[in-house]
């Protein structure tokens, strides 16, 4: 498994706060992350993973606090703009549009970050095809392109949305809770798909997972939050036998 990479981090976070009503949800967060490192973000629930992840792509303002992604500061850009600044998304539920086949998903992703998305009751046709199967083949999915994604099995949808996400060629991709309601095996190969394909094409991922087999087996590294805070960072072995993370989050299980 290859670490981090020389040179200036894709996205820089530093002392990210957030708070709602009195209650101070996320609290003088940093990190960086390199091309090509897949970071994992975990911790309980009510850790504070869902507000970091919304203050990076834009969906949260930060009370305080800086996010740069290639050394441009993106606080204050909206979803769309950090979008076609090059970072990709992934949800815990999948955001596939059912009664289109999976290459007309492809394609819609494609056409919206080229700027020309039409409406969505036009079929897409020979448009941008021939990238769209591109991207299906990196995935796997080829061989389903003119299925509706709405008999898909759930596992073959989290892979056509990581294709849509490859779509605008991030340089950084966010996905929350990627494997959320796949079989082990499913979760397993979809980080590996992932991982594979981040640094083949020098992609950084964060990701917020709990299932701490896929944690463990395919991050480079891992930072912990708690209450808002940042307790731990590091490689995987780090993490795993820090005490307080073991206290808070891990238990004896792992």
């Amino acid at each position: 498994m290859s670490g981090g990479k020389a040179g200036a981090p894709v996205l820089l976070v530093e002392g990210l706060h957030k708070s709602f009503g009195g209650v101070q949800a996320v609290e003088d967060v940093s990190f960086a992350l390199s091309a090509g490192e897949l970071l994992a973000l975990i911790g309980p629930n009510g850790a504070g993973k869902s507000t970091c992840f919304n203050m990076l792509n834009g969906q949260l303002a930060p009370d305080n606090g800086v996010v740069r992604l290639d050394g441009r500061d993106i606080v204050g850009l909206s979803p769309r703009q950090i979008w076609r600044l090059g970072v990709g998304r992934t949800f815990q539920i999948t955001a596939t549009f059912a009664s289109l086949s999976v290459r007309e998903n492809v394609q819609m992703a494609l056409y919206s970050h080229a700027g020309r998305l039409r409406s969505l009751f036009q079929r897409f046709g020979t448009a941008m095809r021939r990238e769209a199967d591109a991207l299906l083949e990196q995935i796997g999915m080829l061989d389903q392109a003119e299925r509706p994604c709405g008999v898909l099995a759930y596992g073959d949808l989290k892979r056509v949305e990581l294709a849509m996400a490859l779509a605008n060629e991030p340089r950084l991709l966010l996905m929350d809770e990627p494997t959320a309601g796949m079989a082990p095996r499913e979760r397993v190969a979809l980080m590996e798909l992932t991982a594979s394909l981040a640094r083949a094409r020098r992609i950084a991922v964060l990701f917020t997972e709990h299932d701490m087999d896929v944690v463990f087996g395919q991050a480079d590294r891992i930072i912990v939050l708690d209450r808002g805070r940042l307790i731990a960072a590091g490689l995987p072995e780090e993490v795993r036998n820090n005490p307080e993370v073991r206290a808070v989050y891990l238990g004896g299980t792992h």
